[in-house]
């Protein structure tokens, strides 16, 4: 079967070849009317625009390379869903990658996308090493990390105000009545276990109160060992802070399942994200609600900016959260 060109559309829509070529590239201007005529046509003819061929032209594929860890974390599936949206809407094709946070596994993944021809790389909680850095920098391909930071000025991310965050569960907590306090933290190798970890441990033992902090690894099993093992030793907390939303639905399921334990009468719990499964009436977490968002607004608009214009400096975008009270814990209202 013989393949349609955008010569034989032009001809039967009655308008340049120019004009086609404007209708098929997103962002470009045409008239309504010529819109109608062009995709008409096209639709009769059964004619499809040859993306790569355009890539090699214009040297943009309009292809942004989102790479993801933690997809059982319920956080990530929406959060990609939002993203995806978002560059869709400014014309953007999506590859997904999933990676683990291991060396290895984000290099080769990085070096997929790097031949795809990308035209821009989200990273969705997944590490950049200096190298990797140094290799999308050489390659003319713009980086934003979402939910994860990195020291320097090397590369832009979007994050909630995690250190921020932190404070704000303490404080909380404190004024709660609560002075034994748990942190069952995130991946301490990631920036915002260790960023939430930092403001809720500084604001304690600025008032004298010394946590007992255990890392959940943000995985579920690690979190439900450590809520066992905080609430079995001589002197149990009252109240734990749990690093994300993914942790603390296993924290709840180990403490009132397994070990009989009433939340928030026994030891009141604090979650991070705010993930929808929080609201339901089986878990009711309180937790801090990440502005999910503005994130990824703030990550499409850094990425496209960066890549319409690589001159633009790299930006360390912080977004603060606010504290959403539920039924796993009781005090006074915020």
């Amino acid at each position: 079967m013989e393949k349609i060109t955008s010569l034989q559309v032009a001809e039967r829509a009655g308008v340049s070849q120019s004009a086609v070529s404007r209708v098929f590239t997103p962002g470009a201007s045409a008239s309504a009317k010529t819109i109608a005529k062009v995709r008409k046509a096209a639709a009769e003819l059964g004619y499809r625009p040859n993306m790569m061929a355009r890539a090699m032209i214009t040297g943009k594929s309009r292809i942004i390379g989102l790479v993801v860890a933690y997809l059982d974390n319920q956080f990530y599936p929406l959060a990609l869903q939002l993203l995806s949206n978002a560059l869709q809407e400014k014309g953007y094709h999506i590859l997904v990658f999933s990676a683990s946070n291991s060396q290895g596994a984000s290099e080769e993944v990085m070096q997929e996308l790097l031949d795809y021809q990308v035209d821009g790389i989200i990273t969705a909680s997944v590490g950049m090493t200096n190298d990797l850095t140094k290799r999308c920098a050489a390659a003319g391909i713009p980086v934003v990390m979402f939910n994860r930071g990195q020291e320097g000025a090397a590369i832009s991310s979007v994050t909630s105000a995690n250190k921020a965050g932190g404070r704000a569960v303490a404080e909380f907590l404190l004024s709660c009545g609560h002075t034994r306090l748990g942190h069952i933290s995130g991946w301490s190798g990631s920036s915002t276990g260790r960023d939430r970890q930092a403001g809720f441990f500084e604001t304690l033992t600025a008032k004298g109160i010394e946590p007992l902090i255990l890392d959940g690894m943000f995985d579920r099993e690690t979190a439900a060992a450590a809520a066992q093992t905080m609430m079995e030793s001589a002197n149990p907390p009252q109240a734990i802070f749990v690093g994300n939303d993914h942790m603390a639905f296993a924290v709840l399921d180990t403490l009132r399942q397994e070990m009989g334990l009433s939340v928030p009468d026994d030891v009141a719990i604090v979650g991070y994200d705010d993930v929808p499964l929080a609201a339901w009436p089986a878990y009711n977490l309180s937790t801090m609600r990440q502005p999910l968002n503005r994130m990824v607004e703030a990550t499409v608009d850094t990425l496209l900016t960066r890549i319409e214009d690589p001159s633009t400096p790299t930006q360390r975008i912080e977004i603060h959260s606010p504290l959403i009270q539920r039924g796993t814990t009781k005090g006074p209202n915020i």
